[in-house]
């Protein structure tokens, strides 16, 4: 459960990337070097999270869903010699209701925590969950307001995918977790077939 400081400050975030698109990944990007990276377990929780303002309301399974998939999208074609788990809690996010369009056009988004699991060493490799704050993509659909061209499904989805990109993009920038040099970090991410890996030992939590 988050403490009155962090609702305020997970608001002030949201509130900051209301009128704000994060911009599409490009089309046939290719798959980003992660080493010696697979995935095992792929936990998301979205206990209690903050709902800003402006927002529709989405159950926590419904966000498990949602980011699992894409987790598991993006993640799951790595078929590197070492296990990591992700754990990740959905903190506060927006779902943007239907507004006026050119004065109000609220944007959907979302704040998420992350924590990396090396299976091997058995321990995190960030002692502090890394939090994200991520934005719906810029579309035809999202330029006059998603809540006025799209599902609260749709808007999970849009959420869900940039933040497997943006958790991506974090892992990449510590290279060293995963068996490569500072050029690993260089490539572009990009999504992947899920393919099962062996089962881990212990679910990781943050």
């Amino acid at each position: 459960m988050l403490s009155t400081p962090r609702r305020i400050f997970a608001l002030l975030l949201l509130l900051t990337g209301l009128g704000a698109c994060s911009l599409p990944e490009p089309a046939n990007a290719p798959p980003a070097d992660m080493g010696n990276f697979r995935l095992g377990y792929n936990v998301v929780l979205a206990k209690e999270p903050v709902i800003g303002p402006l927002s529709r309301t989405a159950d926590e399974g419904s966000w498990q869903a949602a980011i699992k998939e894409a987790i598991d999208k993006r993640f799951g074609g790595y078929e590197g010699d070492k296990l990591y788990h992700l754990g990740i809690n959905v903190e506060a996010y927006v779902l943007a209701r239907a507004g006026i369009p050119l004065i109000i056009s609220p944007k959907s988004a979302l704040i998420i925590n992350v924590t990396v699991w090396d299976d091997a060493a058995g321990k995190k490799l960030n002692e502090k969950p890394k939090q994200l704050t991520v934005l719906e993509s810029l579309s035809d659909k999202t330029v006059i307001g998603s809540g006025l061209t799209q599902s609260k499904e749709q808007q999970q989805l849009n959420l869900a995918t940039n933040a497997a990109r943006a958790v991506q993009e974090w892992l990449l920038k510590n290279p060293q977790w995963f068996g490569l040099g500072e050029e690993g970090a260089a490539a572009p991410p990009a999504a992947g077939d899920a393919l099962p890996g062996a089962a881990p030992t212990d679910p990781p939590v943050n």
